[in-house]
């Protein structure tokens, strides 16, 4: 027997079904700096202008499958973008600003993007990686160049309009295609910081089902009377569905443009009501220093915050709760993965303990997402909270494949037909679901044939009242093979000494996990999505770039 049920494609089309027919009053507000007057559109408004969006980009030759790419900030005329290109049939590339000209050139070619649709602002920052994109056919540049910037962008690509002039000299609707949902919809590109980066295509469906997922109250819980603010940039890999998720939902989006410093982040959470947001510790942290040295701001409004991105300190999630009332939740995912796969999502009714093991985990997987953890064999551990081996994962929104068909062996298909993405994280999962991230397997240390845990080491060290940020790489020992080394930053006006923490960490952490390699630094590398990038550390220890103290064992 066949269902009865009708056969309507899960596509991003849907979003501006419901946009035009429920939450068509519903706002994007976009910042422009404090006392500034707020850029404010309403649903309806922005599928109006992504329709004459996509008429002037039908208009410079794009078609289905095409690649659209931008090079913006989180605001309302990439918002316009997130919808026009993929409902129109193209394919939506959202490129890294804080990549190098070469990874950009690299990328976009790749790609085969035909436009590039740049915020005026970024303008200097793309103008490098131009000449190594010959395809490009045109440069759409919202807002206002300098003629400067106008006469070398026209040089090198043969046609440049602006956004406002594109979009206003367009019909308002827009013949909006019937399309298939497994067609592509969007792509990331991975941060490639252990070779080149490597393309993902997401599909309608699995943005679709992704977005749904991040609706859910396990994961966001976003309404209509939600007011969301998501920090996490526009090009990470969708700002990790959450513009979409609000979208579906007819929840508010306030949109933070360039202004992404702590007090004017402060300032939007107080002034706009934000109930829901989202973006890398990193941020939090940044947020969380300025709020203590700047006492009597409410961010009180923030029902719900989730972190990730990069390991969460477990004092960054005990400083919201009890400083500020705010829950902030530790997700996991990657580029791979669309990116959500397991949230920290921790029920009421449980221990103290068990509540402190599982806020400090990585968290259960969505429905719809798999997860198990393979030793180097490929066999299958128990979830036992001990076993320890790589992560794989598989469901609906984690990629089975890189565009071009590179990397193939980290994808697997075992014996039942189930597709698996081989993470390259290492942890272990609990007989409760719960999964626990130890390491990256390109970082995990190996010391004298036992493994020590980089995160572990970081995320206890940023517990310490003096360290503001920290990170651990394994470098080579000639006893051990290779022994930990220690960067921090510390808070201004910090006196403490590497002693001091090597003594602090050891009442914490295993004796012979304690590092004898010390190093204060005023800042720690970070990759473009801003982890810490711990090929560049490894590199410039080798090369005696930085200054080690080194302590007795």
């Amino acid at each position: 027997m066949r269902a009865t049920m009708q056969n309507v494609p899960l596509t991003l089309t849907a979003l501006l079904d419901g946009i035009d027919g429920t939450f068509g009053d519903s706002e994007v507000l976009t910042y422009a700096g404090a006392n500034a007057v707020v850029q404010a559109a309403t649903f309806s408004e922005i599928a109006t202008r992504a329709a004459q969006l996509a008429n002037g980009l039908a208009g410079f030759g794009i078609e289905a499958g095409d690649r659209v790419a931008t090079f913006m900030w989180n605001n309302q005329r990439h918002l316009e973008a997130y919808l026009a290109v993929p409902c129109s049939g193209a394919i939506l590339h959202t490129l890294n600003i804080r990549l190098t000209p070469e990874q950009l050139g690299h990328i976009a070619s790749h790609a085969g993007d035909k436009i590039i649709i740049v915020d005026a602002s970024l303008l200097d920052t793309l103008l490098p990686a131009l000449p190594l994109m010959p395809e490009l056919a045109a440069l759409v540049i919202a807002g206002d160049p300098t003629d400067a910037q106008l006469a070398e962008v026209s040089r090198l690509v043969p046609n440049v309009i602006a956004y406002e002039q594109l979009v206003n000299s367009q019909p308002t609707t827009f013949a909006w295609p019937v399309l298939d949902e497994h067609s592509a919809a969007a792509m990331c590109y991975t941060s490639g910081t252990t070779g080149d980066p490597k393309g993902v295509v997401y599909s309608h469906r699995s943005v679709y089902l992704h977005a749904l997922a991040v609706c859910t109250a396990n994961v966001a819980g976003i309404s209509s009377g939600d007011r969301v603010l998501p920090i996490v940039p526009m090009f990470h890999v969708n700002a990790w569905g959450v513009p979409y998720a609000s979208l579906m939902a007819g929840a508010a989006l306030v949109l933070p443009d360039r202004y992404l410093k702590p007090d004017t982040l402060v300032d939007m959470i107080i002034t706009y009501g934000v109930t829901l947001s989202a973006g890398v510790p990193t941020v939090f942290n940044d947020m969380l220093q300025w709020l203590r040295r700047n006492p009597g701001h409410r961010i009180g409004s923030l029902r719900r915050v989730l972190c990730g991105g990069a390991a969460v300190p477990a004092s960054l999630v005990a400083a919201y709760r009890d400083e500020f009332a705010v829950p902030l939740v530790q997700a996991w995912g990657m580029t791979e993965t669309s990116p959500i796969v397991t949230i920290a999502d921790v029920p009421a009714d449980v221990t103290t303990t068990d509540q402190q093991r599982k806020l400090n985990s990585a968290g259960r997987f969505l429905f719809g997402a798999k997860g198990r953890i393979v030793d180097e064999a490929g066999t299958v551990l128990p979830r036992d909270g001990r076993s320890v081996g790589e992560v794989q994962v598989s469901g609906p929104w984690i990629t089975g494949g890189y565009h071009g068909g590179v990397d193939a062996e980290s994808f697997s298909i075992d014996p039942d037909g189930q597709p698996w993405l081989h993470t390259g994280d290492i942890g272990h999962i609990s007989a409760d679901g719960y999964l626990t991230l130890t390491d990256r397997a390109k970082d995990v240390i190996k010391s004298g044939g036992e493994w020590i845990s980089s995160v572990h080491l970081e995320t206890t060290l940023v517990g310490h009242p003096d360290v503001v940020e920290a990170a651990v790489v394994g470098v080579p020992d000639t006893r051990w093979d290779e022994r930990p080394l220690a960067l921090v930053t510390l808070r201004p006006g910090s006196a403490v000494r590497v002693e001091d923490l090597k003594a602090w960490l050891a009442e914490r952490v295993q004796r012979w996990w304690l590092p004898e390699r010390w190093a204060v630094v005023g800042a720690i590398a970070r990759t473009g999505v801003g982890k810490y990038d711990k090929k560049l550390i490894r590199q410039r220890y080798q090369s005696g770039e930085i200054p080690v103290t080194l302590l007795p064992r």
